[in-house]
């Protein structure tokens, strides 16, 4: 029978630790990694949130968009806002596109609130880049309505 003892060393785990191994990854996931690289980040749609006694007040810039390209749906607490921004297909000859930064496509934020919206006398207005709800609070059930933006 051969002899296959061993030596255990109880630090040689740590001799082989590197401690930059994964300094890469690290950053890959990093908010303003996309920011640094020079690749554009996907916008958001930012909300301000207020409420008082019998509604909430929400404003959520949605800059660079048509009315008719917004959609509000309410369903019971949950607010959602989907925004679809489409590039025009104008071509014009002889002209090369060097860079595009602005965005295309489609934006979506869904949200719950504390109480029941009423859907039937929600208001949804939009200027100047932003959308302006006007949502009142309400107990009952009832589907989810979208609302015609003014």
């Amino acid at each position: 029978m051969a002899n296959n003892l061993t030596r255990f060393n109880p630090f040689g785990e740590l001799s082989r630790f590197d401690a930059f191994r994964d300094f890469d990854d690290f950053f890959k996931n990093f908010p303003l990694s996309e920011s640094l690289v020079g690749k554009a980040a996907t916008p958001r749609i930012n909300l301000d949130v207020t409420e008082s006694e019998k509604s909430y007040l929400v404003k959520a810039e949605v800059p660079g968009v048509k009315k008719e390209d917004i959609k509000v749906t309410i369903d019971g607490n949950t607010v959602s806002i989907r925004v679809e921004t489409k590039r025009d297909s104008e071509q014009k000859q002889g002209e090369t596109v060097v860079r595009s930064e602005r965005y295309y496509g489609v934006q979506a934020r869904s949200f719950s609130l504390a109480h029941d919206i009423d859907d039937t006398s929600a208001v949804a207005r939009y200027e100047d880049g932003v959308l302006e709800l006007t949502l009142p609070k309400r107990s009952g059930d009832a589907g989810a309505k979208v609302l015609q933006i003014s």
